[in-house]
């Protein structure tokens, strides 16, 4: 089953973000592009070099009008421990929600059960609400903000420019390619 276009369903969870604790409803997703990125937990390996990667890049994702929330099943306290234990986490701006019911993680269907963690899953949304991409990879391997970040850029663009598409390693001010039968088979 594909969830390109799939509208994401309501929820209202806690989040950590810039030292505080705040709900974060569906409501607050609308309006702007936005990035749900899914990681197994707090307190282990990989994931917080994906959220500094991510954190690196937060004012670019922001300067696209796109919002960052990461998103694992530890609370919003386990999530405030890990940012004052971790010169890492430290550096995050973005919010980070907690889904320690599994609602979200079961919502993107990255849940893995039998462990109550989530998978490492990518979701961009669009303004509507909508799933516009997203990637589900292993647990032993780290995701790209930079790929992140080009994959947000193109899909504004051809959002924009519905009549353009952009082709593999497309980034802004790059040749876009305009569908027609002349370029069937010859690229």
């Amino acid at each position: 089953m594909s969830f390109i276009n799939k509208e994401i369903e309501d929820f209202a969870v806690q989040a950590f973000v810039k030292n505080e604790f705040k709900q974060i409803k569906k409501e607050d997703v609308l309006g702007k592009w936005a990035v749900f990125f899914f990681y197994p937990a707090d307190f282990t390996f990989v994931c917080p070099t994906e959220l500094e990667d991510l954190a690196s890049k937060y004012e670019e994702f922001k300067e696209i009008d796109c919002e960052i929330y990461s998103i694992s099943c530890d609370t919003h306290f386990v999530h405030k421990a890990w940012h004052d234990a971790s010169e890492t986490i430290r550096k995050i701006n973005y919010p980070m929600l907690a889904d320690p019911t599994g609602k979200l993680s079961r919502d993107f269907e990255v849940m893995i059960e039998n462990e109550g963690i989530a998978e490492r899953g990518s979701f961009i949304i669009n303004p509507e609400g909508k799933i516009v991409a997203y990637e589900v990879i292993a647990g032993n391997v780290g995701r790209n903000a930079d790929e992140l970040f080009r994959r947000v850029q193109a899909l504004q663009f051809v959002a924009k420019n519905g009549d353009l598409v952009c082709p593999a390693k497309w980034k802004p001010g790059a040749k876009t390619l305009k569908p027609g039968l002349e370029l069937v088979g010859i690229l």
